[in-house]
């Protein structure tokens, strides 16, 4: 039994290698200015990645979003390579390779979205970062390849109440290779809210209250959250480097061959 488990978490990382290979192409987004970009994340951000692969055309399906990944922005919280290399900066879940730190590099090609949790305490910060790094070279567990295969398949026309499910979807631990739940997991250990279930309780009559004092937050599980959630949370911040830096329209340096501005003519006439 032994040596039939070792075969199948061979061909899962196999799999999984292939189904996150990233395709070659334009994509119809520009990606941030890399020092920008350098310059605006700060610790405890997480930074959304739309990737092409398999698994990410997948996720975007099922969440009906451009983000199909999320790693987590540790600053300098690691030690620097002793190659002398980039540092270390983010931190990720790939099916590949488990849990593990990689440089802003590796994604300063691709559309990314900053999402910055706000208010968070020095306490609070660390607590997440300390959570992340703990992870770093958990493997996960690819003998359940089914989490897998189901990516193997045409995608077909799922009812948007279970889509969310689809990606939960298997009892093996490749669930968990959906890099958001990670995070998500980082983020309930010091019980900041990212899409919470609201309970409305009921006021003395017996009808439902709108009052934000009259409101119970319940964490979801982890393992249901997916990279867009932290977009679509209104408790994280959508910082653009662009913008945070001082963005001046009248300062763009357009091509010869771009098109003149008409010259809006008054036509109004004085009684």
């Amino acid at each position: 039994m032994t040596a039939f488990n070792t075969i199948l978490d061979r061909f899962g990382r196999w799999l999984a290698s292939r189904l996150e290979s990233e395709e070659p192409g334009e994509a119809p987004y520009i990606p941030a200015d890399r020092r920008a970009l350098r310059r605006t994340l700060r610790t405890g951000d997480v930074l959304l990645v739309a990737g092409s692969s398999t698994i990410s055309t997948a996720i975007k399906y099922l969440t009906q979003s451009t983000w199909s990944h999320a790693a987590l922005y540790v600053g300098d919280a690691l030690e620097p390579p002793a190659d002398g290399s980039d540092p270390h900066v983010l931190i990720e879940v790939t099916g590949t390779e488990g849990c593990v730190s990689i440089p802003l590099e590796k994604y300063e090609r691709f559309h990314t979205r900053i999402c910055r949790p706000v208010g968070l305490t020095e306490a609070d910060r660390d607590t997440l970062v300390e959570f992340m790094i703990s992870r770093i070279g958990s493997q996960y567990d690819m003998r359940n390849i089914f989490d897998l295969a189901r990516y193997l398949l045409p995608t077909p026309p799922i009812p948007t109440r279970w889509r969310r499910r689809m990606i939960a979807l298997g009892s093996g631990e490749p669930t968990r290779t959906i890099c958001s739940t990670v995070i998500a997991e980082a983020f309930g250990r010091i019980a900041y809210p990212i899409l919470p279930r609201i309970e409305r309780l009921r006021d003395e009559e017996g009808g439902v209250t709108r009052h934000r004092r009259n409101e119970i937050l319940h964490i979801r599980h982890h393992s249901l959250y997916a990279p867009a959630d932290f977009d679509l949370s209104p408790y994280f911040e959508i910082v653009k480097p662009t913008i945070a830096e001082g963005f001046n329209y009248k300062g763009l340096r357009w091509a010869n061959d771009a098109p003149e501005v008409p010259q809006i003519k008054n036509t109004s006439r004085s009684a």
